[in-house]
């Protein structure tokens, strides 16, 4: 608790593990990559900060990427897991274009921080390598479904030099991945390792407001977005939970939501955590005809935990549903 008060105030750093960090050089880089991603990459200003997505032909989240661009270099930052598959694509789709794809994971490691980039913040070209993520904002043409959301998630993710680590995080105070998750849960922010399953659509996540640009050119999975988009009907929508917490236990990721006695299951938890304000709190994967109103059982193995839930995506989301919609540009033109 102590360790995520200091990570929201800005005193703690967290050191966030394994990730893949990707670089792609090369004067073809921007209209390149932003002809394979879901984000209008190619106006992309030195500096400024972006998120994409790599769909599949039917539209499925593959990977979710945080981009930095230096004027020379475009940054992509995407779990562990992504690292491998990803290089291993983009290698594929290079054919005549003048780019040089590089794997730079053993080089930099990633940081967390509230407020500013951690001093230590790697550069490149003269530019900070400070991702700074722009949630809850709503990027120039993106579309936020959800009609309330939390005042404000002031998050970068720095690469710092392998050699220069041990000297960043002595400037601060440490928190752990488990604060991290906390704050992240408390912001209604998905990440692709705990929310996303094969089956996910960037709809259901309310990742239409930061991560994909509605009248960009054509890219693989565009169709899917525009005609769930244009209908308004993802099949599933994104929650936060507000857990029981009298039983002094929390669910574990995968645990099963129901309404009330009902014997079939309704969605998922994505993941649990303990909030230095709010308790016990989650994520979860709802179909989208549970009613919003409705209260919900998760069945763990310690017990059943009664939930209310908050809505984050409406479960009728999308152009069809004539949503209010904001469109506040964040660090500058995509």
């Amino acid at each position: 608790m102590i360790e995520q008060r200091e990570l929201a105030d800005g005193k703690a750093a967290t050191f966030l593990g394994p990730r893949g960090v990707i670089s792609v050089s090369g004067p073809d880089r921007l209209t390149w990559l932003h002809s394979l991603l879901s984000q209008n990459l190619k106006n992309l200003e030195p500096g400024q900060s972006a998120e994409a997505l790599l769909l599949d032909p039917h539209g499925h989240i593959e990977h979710v990427i945080h981009f930095i661009d230096d004027g020379q270099t475009s940054w992509l930052i995407v779990e562990a897991e992504s690292r491998e598959p990803l290089l291993s694509w983009l290698n594929k789709m290079v054919f005549r274009m003048q780019v040089v794809i590089a794997d730079r994971s053993e080089d930099y490691v990633l940081v967390g921080h509230m407020v500013s980039p951690v001093d230590g913040v790697a550069t490149s070209n003269g530019i900070p390598l400070a991702w700074q993520d722009p949630w809850p904002g709503v990027v120039s043409g993106g579309v936020r479904y959800a009609l309330t959301w939390p005042a404000k998630w002031p998050w970068f993710e720095c690469l710092v030099e392998v050699q220069d680590l041990e000297a960043t995080l002595s400037k601060y105070g440490q928190a752990g991945t488990m604060a991290f998750d906390a704050l992240r849960v408390a912001a209604h922010r998905p990440r692709q390792l705990t929310e996303v399953d094969e089956k996910s659509l960037p709809h259901e996540y309310d990742w239409m407001s930061t991560a994909v640009h509605l009248s960009k050119g054509c890219y693989r999975g565009q169709e899917t977005v525009a005609k769930v988009h244009n209908l308004g009907h993802p099949p599933r929508r994104l929650a936060f939970l507000h857990l029981d917490g009298s039983g002094h236990a929390l669910p574990e990721s995968g645990d099963e939501v129901f309404i009330g006695d009902a014997e079939s299951a309704r969605g998922k938890i994505t993941i649990a955590v303990n909030h230095y304000e709010m308790g016990p709190i989650a994520l979860a994967i709802l179909s989208r005809s549970v009613p919003e109103d409705a209260a919900l059982i998760v069945r763990s193995s310690t017990g059943p935990i009664s939930a209310s839930q908050e809505v984050i995506v409406p479960a009728s989301a999308g152009k069809a549903a004539n949503l209010p919609k904001r469109n506040l540009l964040m660090g500058g033109k995509h």
